[in-house]
Parts: C-alpha cells; structure tokens; sequence
C-alpha cells in the first residue's frame, strides 16, 4: 500500500514539486481564508448601522460610540505587525486559528454588553483576535500564489475587504430589522451583530485545519521582543492620542498632543533600531523603494477617506432619510457590488495598463464619489445616491488591490507575514485618523449649526438637554422628542428639525470635501511618485536569482528577481522541518 503523504510533502525539496505553479489548492485556500478575513472586517461596518440603535438603548454619548469603534482599532493596529511577525515565526496557520477564536470569543460576550463600558472592553479584545487575520490571511496567500497569478489573489482578497465593509450594514439591517430573532437571549435589539460572528468563525476554523497549509519562515531569527515592544507601545499610543482628540474635540489639548507625539517618538525609535539590528522584524530600507511606499500612502489616504464617510452615512439614512436599519444597510450594496467587480479584476487592467494607471484611474473615481457626496441634500434621489456608492466602491477596488500587490511582491516569502501586517498597520491608522478627524469635524460643526435652533426650544427644556442635543443628530432628535411630549406644538417641532437636519448636512458636506482632497492628495502622490511598473508575467526561470536591495533597485527588477526566487523559496516555506507521515504539516 502506498505511503499517505501530507498536501504539503511534495514541496520538501528545495526546488519545490509545484515549482512556479504554486500550490495545487492554492484557490481552495484563497477561498477559505476570505471567509475568514469577511467576518473581521464585516464587524466594523456591521456596527456602524447598529450605532443609532446602541446609542438609545445604552444611552451612550458620541464619544463613547466613537470609542466602540475605536477601541477594536486602537488594539488593532498596534498588534497587526507584532501578528504579523509571530506568524512568520511560529506558523501563520496557527496564528490565525489563535486569533479568530480570540475574535469569536469576544464577540459573544460582546453580545451581552449591558453598558457602553463593557461594550468597548469587548471591542477591545476583538481587536486582540482580529488584529491576527489580515496580516497572516495576506502573508499565506503572498506564499501560496506564483507571482504571476498573486495580483489575482490579492485582488481577490482586496475584493473581499470591500465587499465585507459594504455587506457590515446590509447583515447589521437584516439583523435589526428582525431584532425578536435574538432578544430572548440577549435581552438587547442590536447584540446580533456581535453574535454572528460565532458560527461564521467556527465554520471558518474548521475550513482553515482542513485547507491551509501551514507555513512559516524556515530559518527564523531571534525574536526581535524590544522592537515588537516599541511598536506596540507606539502605535497604541499614537492611536489613543487620535482618537482621544476626537473625543475631546482640542486638537492640541496636552492629553491629545502628548501620547500622540510620545507615540511617534517610539516609532522612530523602533524604526532607528530596526535598521541596525541583526535580526530585524522588518526590512526599513523597503521604504525608500517608491512604489511600496507610495502604494503605501495611497492604502493609507484612501482609507482614511472611506473610514470617515462610512462613520457618518448611516447617520444621513436612518436620520435625516428615514430609512430603517435594513434599507439603510442595503444602500451599500452598490459599493459592495463595485469593490466585487473591480478589485478582481483590477489585475488584467494591471497587466495592459500597469499600476500608476489603474491605481489613478480608481482614486480618481473615489475623489468624484466624494465630491457627489458633498452635494447631496434631504430630497436627493436615492438612486443617484446608489450610483455615486457604486463609483465609489468601483474606484476603491482598484486602488487597494494593486497597492497591496505591488507591496507584496517586493517582500520575500520569509517575511510575508511581517510585511503584510506593515501595510495593514498603516491601513488601521489611516482609519482611524479617518474616523477621529472626520467624526470630530463633523460634530463640531454640527454643535456651532445646531446651537441657534436648540436655543429656540422653550425655557422648561433644561440646559442639560439642550447640551445633549447638541452633540449628535440623534440626541437633538432625542431632545425633539421630549419637546413634543411636553407639549411643544407640532409646527414649532418641525421647524427645528429641519434646522437640525440643515446643520447636519452642512456638517456633512464639509467634511466629505476634506476626505475628497486627501484622495486627491493621494491621486496626485500616485500619479507623479509611483514608477511606470507592470506585474511579471508566467515565465519559466531555471536558476532562481537573489532578490536585490529593494532600496536601491528598480521596482520591475525587484519583482522579477523576485518571481525567479519564488520556486527555491517555496520548498522551504510550505512545510519547514516537516515529520514523516505527519498529516498536520
């Protein structure tokens, strides 16, 4: 009878049995590492449409619902590179199992949250679980794929990150809408969108230990604990001072400037140290290299831009549109469906046209999308509003996807893990500066719009009220409301919510313009910094060549060199030191 042998013993020799075909399940794989990635980034989306409803029930301020947001991107992104590092070292698959059940088991309890307390520790440690699946996801996919189908996968996988934020409020409105589903058991109307996450990980664990190969870098270096130390302690502490501005709403308060600053400090400090060490955790020098770093950038813009938009939309539908929690969720479809055309596809445009053009091309179809939006009013057709969402997701597609690619193929297969969690890093705190800036500009400019109309409310509203109204356009609604049982004739009621709403949409309009001049920062750093660069194509090289100093050589050799590596490195990265006759390996 034959010897059983493991998916992955065929790779054992050093030239590696699929050579530059890549793994024999590599699209199996992809798929099961997709399903895995949609339910962390579905969770952020999937709570922005659930943020009215949690506002009500818990009785939540602004920034305590800035801070259920934040506090899941807070954690996040300071723990993405030291994932990313720990993956390449002790396995990625391993890592990434660890990591969803973190997730699962932090968005059950989060479930239960019974204040806004307990809700934002939960986020937290969500973030703890989900901070492994990007990076080890990308790096696992970076090793599976040949270079010349990579720009497919990653697309792939970029097209799953845009569906999952699109399709967050479209799940989030299904489950609100039908809350009774879960309210029996969890006492609440919205801790379903936290629940759902258990099943959608449990399926995905057990696809991940039947599918994923496990992978790892075959001679690891000495683990680098005081950078992975400064890099958590600084990115924490950047992001805090982020978020604690928009908190705040003083920008250059002490409590916002000193951890921010403090922050960028240990970065520069983990970087300086980085450079010089033996057994670095990342390769500085990819930095100077023009096309990660302006791909860098654009990554980072683009989702700045996206993150602060997303954050007040659902506010404009379920407020000032009066759509419920399911329509205002399926408006996003549009967006969804744009990212699912776009992104995969984004590779084949790559190949004709390369990646300054295609990456162009999107960014300016975000920056029109975004200059739409910052014309909208109460009465504009819905349908206009879809389209505006579809170029919107259409040209993100075809930023993200390519950005990550070009990154990609410049790391070796050795350091995929820690490289991928780089730009995912960078990724989070473009978010989350998105969130902080546009969610503070937008309720500060809210409060200075609404101001006059809550002053006309009558003298028996108290002061404390008027305060609250002027922090949201849900707690002026709130106010209103009280205004009305109290008495307060119909016509009066009316006249001040449309005040509210015009102060909310002018709030609205500046800040979609801030987020359409970064993009178009990012447009014009894409268009006058990014090298004329096209994707390898499948070719058969005999002798693998070293990969140069990615600092100082031209972006097209670097992936090339890099496609000619890819066979030797193979071998050793599918299943270093395997044991006979083991199936695990």
């Amino acid at each position: 009878m034959a010897e059983k042998r493991p998916i992955d013993s065929a790779a054992r020799d050093s030239h590696g049995a699929f050579g530059a075909d890549g793994h024999p399940r590599r699209w199996a794989i992809l798929a099961v590492l997709v399903v895995s990635l949609l339910v962390v980034v579905l969770d952020n989306t999937i709570l922005n449409i659930a943020l009215p409803t949690i506002q009500r029930e818990l009785g939540a301020s602004q920034s305590e619902l800035i801070w259920a947001i934040d506090a899941y991107v807070l954690v996040f992104a300071a723990l993405l590179f030291s994932w990313g590092v720990l993956g390449d070292r002790i396995g990625r698959k391993k890592v990434l199992i660890i990591g969803l059940t973190i997730f699962a088991v932090a968005s059950a309890i989060a479930a239960f949250s019974a204040s806004s307390g307990m809700l934002i520790g939960m986020r937290a440690v969500m973030g703890i679980g989900g901070a492994a699946v990007l990076p080890t996801t990308l790096a696992i996919i970076t090793v599976v794929f040949p270079p010349h189908e990579r720009g497919k996968a990653i697309g792939a996988w970029a097209g799953a990150v845009g569906a999952a934020i699109a399709l967050g409020p479209v799940l989030g409105g299904v489950l609100l809408q039908h809350p009774s589903w879960f309210e029996w058991l969890l006492g609440n109307m919205w801790g379903s969108v936290f629940l759902i996450n258990v099943p959608i990980v449990i399926i995905g664990v057990i696809a991940i230990a039947r599918v994923v190969p496990e992978t790892k870098n075959p001679q690891p270096r000495a683990l680098d604990i005081p950078g992975l130390l400064l890099s958590i302690t600084g990115l924490g502490l950047l992001i805090y001072g982020i978020i604690h501005a928009s908190e705040t709403r003083e920008w250059l308060a002490p409590s916002v400037l000193f951890p921010a600053f403090a922050g960028i400090a240990l970065i520069a400090l983990f970087l300086w140290i980085e450079s010089r060490s033996d057994h670095a955790s990342f390769d500085v020098a990819l930095f100077k290299n023009r096309g990660y770093a302006v791909s860098l950038a654009a990554i980072s813009l683009s989702f700045f831009a996206l993150t602060g938009i997303t954050f007040m939309l659902p506010f404009y539908l379920q407020i000032l549109r009066g759509f419920d929690p399911l329509s205002a969720g399926l408006s996003f479809i549009p967006f969804a469906v744009g990212q699912i055309i776009a992104a995969p596809r984004s590779a084949t445009m790559v190949n004709r046209f390369g990646y300054r053009a295609v990456m162009s091309f999107g960014l300016g179809a975000v920056a029109v999308a975004l200059g739409a939006l910052s014309l909208i009013q109460i009465d504009t057709p819905i349908w206009l509003i879809l389209i505006v969402f579809f170029i919107f997701g259409f040209g993100l597609g075809n930023v993200i996807a390519p950005a990550s690619t070009v990154m990609q193929n410049v790391l070796p297969l050795a350091r995929a893990g820690a490289g991928s969690a780089v730009q995912n890093t960078v990724r989070q705190v473009g978010g989350a500066l998105g969130v902080a800036v546009i969610g503070t500009i937008l309720a500060t400019r809210y409060a200075h719009n609404v101001e006059p109309f809550l002053a006309n409310l009558p003298a028996e509203i108290s002061d404390q009220a008027k305060d609250l109204g002027s922090e949201s356009i849900i707690g002026t609604v709130s106010v209103l409301d009280q205004a009305a049982e109290r008495g307060v004739p119909a016509n009066i009621i009316d006249q001040l919510r449309s005040g509210a709403f015009e102060a909310f949409l002018n709030a609205s309009h500046i800040t979609s313009m801030i987020s359409t001049a970064v993009v178009l920062i990012a447009f014009f750093i894409v268009l006058i910094g990014l090298p004329k660069i096209y994707p390898p194509q499948k070719i058969k090289i005999e002798e693998p060549t070293q990969v140069p100093d990615p600092a100082h050589s031209d972006i097209n050799d670097v992936i090339e060199a890099e496609f000619g590596n890819y066979e030797s490195e193979l071998g050793a990265e599918m299943s270093p030191n395997p044991e006979p006759n083991n199936p695990a390996n």
